[in-house]
């Protein structure tokens, strides 16, 4: 028998594999062709069997591998890529992003540093954004798994600016009280980042909303004065460009003046808000200013469409963002010439050094698609969720929670538990809603972040919910 020292997990028969694997692909552009054929469905009861990992001493055959990754994990999907899906924020995927994920699997780079084109596509990638979001040349930042991520890598930098390196030394010990501001329903991961980072999710003061306008900047102001009077410092105000209940952008040029007179470190979520710099009029302006802030997250998995998980996190100022991260052990030490040469490592940016090559989804379809065509598709959704709002307004059986501001529809229904509604149209596979409280009562929720989606769509989904009421 042949030696297989150093061919052991290759394919013994290329040939083979090679056929395989185009069938596995075609099944893969079939899926997405047939997208709007294929809502969510429940898993089977016994998937956990089937795919549980037992006697796996040997491996299986690449033909009954393949055809398990098709017939008993492919069709069991979350349901994100079909156009009636409007549950939560999920992003519907793309095929030139499908293409690229198989691009950089084959070139399988640690993005986390040293001399190679990964490196540059993801410095492609973020000057891009550095560019749409009007920050100023020395902005930098970095791809990240999502804006959870990117939200954390912020708020160290404003911890890093507000008391220097001794922080990284010390730890928060010896730092006094501090407080971060977002508007009431911002999202869930500003405490998370501040639990992580030893403050305590105590430490986030939820400010009051003004209806349709987002963040109460007197509030702000009142609330950051009562926590300087009590000993607490201001590490940074956030500002949500596109709120995760109701889909409002904050006031960022009113922050970003108020921020400026107090020296307060001024970030931006903006998930899936940022997206409306490519937009039409009148959402192209939701995000005005946020050019003026020192950080920016956002996210490539949700609205714009690229295949899970990629974010973006933008610092206006890359010398303070490379001293909050940066340290390199003896064994990552930069050289002049060869593959440990080169400039940036993004390891010197963020907490990862194994790092995949999200960049390439992202800049393959800025390239095939062009920003004309993802503004257009971006300015359909928000068009889509205003006639969802009139549909709504026009049902005897409905009532508008909130007014419809971008891409986002929330409803009461009368006589009805959106729960038992949502959940019976899920598995039905008519459409998708998710479910939230606005003004102390629950109520359906659609986010149209779909590039699928179309009127006919909005008005099919309406009439669902309105039989489903009798």
């Amino acid at each position: 028998m042949e030696n297989s020292e150093g061919r052991r997990l290759d394919p013994a028969d290329w040939d083979g594999f090679r056929r395989e694997l185009d069938g596995l692909l075609k099944a893969c552009i079939g899926r997405l062709e047939a997208a709007r054929d294929l809502p969510w469905q429940a898993k089977p009861e016994d998937m956990a069997k089937a795919v549980a990992l037992q006697d796996v001493r040997k491996g299986r055959d690449v033909t009954e591998v393949f055809t398990a990754l098709q017939s008993d994990i492919m069709p069991y999907a979350t349901g994100n890529t079909h156009p009636g899906f409007f549950g939560w924020v999920h992003g519907t995927g793309s095929a030139y992003g499908m293409a690229a994920e198989m691009v950089a699997a084959t070139m399988n780079a640690n993005c986390g540093g040293r001399d190679h084109g990964a490196t540059e596509v993801e410095v492609a990638v973020i000057n891009w954004l550095v560019d749409l979001a009007d920050l100023p040349d020395e902005a930098f930042g970095l791809m990240t798994s999502g804006t959870s991520q990117a939200t954390l890598l912020a708020l160290n930098t404003a911890r890093f600016r507000l008391f220097g390196g001794k922080v990284r030394e010390e730890g928060i010990q010896n730092l006094p009280p501090v407080a971060v501001y977002a508007a009431e329903g911002a999202h869930a991961c500003m405490s998370q980042a501040l639990e992580v980072m030893g403050h305590g999710a105590a430490s986030l003061r939820r400010v009051p909303v003004l209806e349709g306008a987002g963040m109460d900047v007197v509030a702000l102001k009142q609330a950051v004065e009562r926590d300087q009077a009590a000993g607490f410092t201001p590490l940074a105000v956030v500002a949500t460009a596109g709120s995760v209940n109701t889909g409002v952008f904050d006031p960022i040029d009113d922050i970003a003046e108020f921020c400026e007179a107090q020296d307060i470190w001024l970030h931006v979520d903006a998930a899936f808000g940022f997206w409306t710099l490519l937009a039409d009029a009148p959402w192209r302006g939701l995000a005005t200013g946020i050019g003026r802030a020192h950080s920016v997250a956002l996210d490539f998995h949700k609205w714009f469409g690229a295949p899970y998980a990629s974010g973006a996190c933008l610092i206006r100022d890359r010398a303070l963002h490379r001293a909050t991260f940066a340290a390199r052990p003896a064994y990552l030490s930069s050289e002049g010439e060869g593959l440990a040469g080169g400039s940036p490592w993004f390891t010197d940016y963020g907490i990862e050094l194994s790092r995949g090559f999200s960049a390439l989804k992202v800049w393959t379809m800025v390239k095939a698609l062009g920003t004309d065509a993802l503004g257009a598709s971006f300015s359909d959704n928000c068009r889509q969720a205003q006639l969802m709002g009139e549909l709504v307004e026009a049902s005897p059986k409905l009532t508008l929670a909130h007014p419809v501001v971008s891409n986002l529809c929330c409803f009461h229904m009368d006589g009805a538990d959106p729960a038992e509604v949502a959940a019976a149209l899920q598995i039905s596979g008519e459409v998708v809603f998710s479910t939230t409280n606005i003004a102390g009562r629950p109520c359906l929720r659609a986010a149209i972040v779909n590039h699928r989606t179309t009127q006919a769509d909005i008005r099919a989904a309406i009439k669902a919910v309105e039989v489903r009421l009798g």
